[in-house]
């Protein structure tokens, strides 16, 4: 289906990570907020997709699969979002398991350390209904430190005790940015660079291009509009491509704006998704011919 008009939202989160609506339930919001499309992008997961395409079978809602990954790079961490990956990726769906196991190992740990500091926390109260089934991350450890009295506030969890300089911190899997930008092209994505000025990474934009980065997400709840005129004429410069999204978590869990809250429209979409077929056919055009009116 062809929807020639409307808004999208690139970047959300559901229960299959950190996020607190079930996919059909993201399906349902979209559909109540006139949105044409949406990206489910959980981190490391791509858990999410079959049912959220359940969900709006019929509806005229479309679901772009996705997925947003961590990497690392001298100034510190940041995010890669994998938009049109195929959700039945092999070698994708293999390393995503990887991550997912190693989180699982990480937060345990962490567990263990906040114990020790006088903050214990059961399991089951992190992992919940995911159990060992779906990703957990340090938001889960947060929200729980927060029902415990622990901390007053996800941020608070986060700078104290379980952010990169705190106490109960624990390294997690690292990934180059080679990697994950292989990764998720391998799979027939198309490698964008999240919220890049939140991220202190905006300086190393050239570098991640020439390794294969193919686009930047410019439209963010947290970029002012300087960020966005910095960063859609690096787009142009360096020929990525455009996209946007809310980061939306859901409903008090503290973490991105309210779904569609950010004005991102169709034809950038459309974009995205042209470059995802070339991708598959080299015979075609390259991406960078399509970035070049972003």
């Amino acid at each position: 289906m062809q929807l020639q008009q409307g808004r999208v939202d690139l970047h959300l989160h559901t229960t299959a990570s950190d996020g607190s609506l079930t996919p059909a339930e993201v399906v349902q919001l979209a559909l109540e907020q006139g949105l044409a499309a949406v990206a489910l992008t959980d981190h490391d997961t791509v858990a999410g997709f079959t049912e959220a395409l359940a969900a709006a079978n019929g509806t005229g809602l479309e679901i772009v699969p996705g997925v947003e990954i961590s990497s690392d790079w001298p100034v510190g961490d940041f995010h890669l979002l994998g938009l049109y990956v195929d959700p039945e990726d092999g070698p994708l769906n293999a390393r995503l398991e990887s991550m997912r196991v190693a989180r699982l190992h990480r937060a345990r740990k962490m567990l263990e350390r906040l114990a020790t500091l006088g903050m214990p926390l059961e399991w089951d109260e992190v992992a919940g209904s995911r159990n060992e089934s779906r990703v957990i991350g340090r938001l889960h450890i947060a929200q729980t430190m927060i029902r415990r009295g622990y901390v007053s506030g996800v941020q608070e969890a986060f700078q104290r005790y379980i952010g990169r300089n705190g106490p109960a911190y624990v390294p997690r899997l690292r990934m180059s940015p080679v990697e994950v930008i292989g990764l998720i092209r391998q799979a027939g994505g198309v490698a964008v660079l999240a919220h890049p000025a939140t991220s202190g990474v905006v300086e190393s934009i050239p570098t991640l291009a020439s390794l294969g980065l193919q686009g930047l997400e410019v439209y963010y709840p947290d970029h002012s509009p300087e960020d966005v005129k910095v960063l859609l004429a690096m787009a142009r410069r360096y020929r990525l491509l455009v996209t946007g999204g809310s980061d939306f978590h859901g409903f008090g869990v503290g973490a991105g704006a309210p779904l569609g809250s950010v004005a991102v429209p169709l034809r950038l979409l459309r974009r995205l998704q042209r470059a995802a077929e070339v991708a598959r056919q080299p015979e075609e055009r390259p991406i960078s011919t399509l970035a070049a009116n972003c």
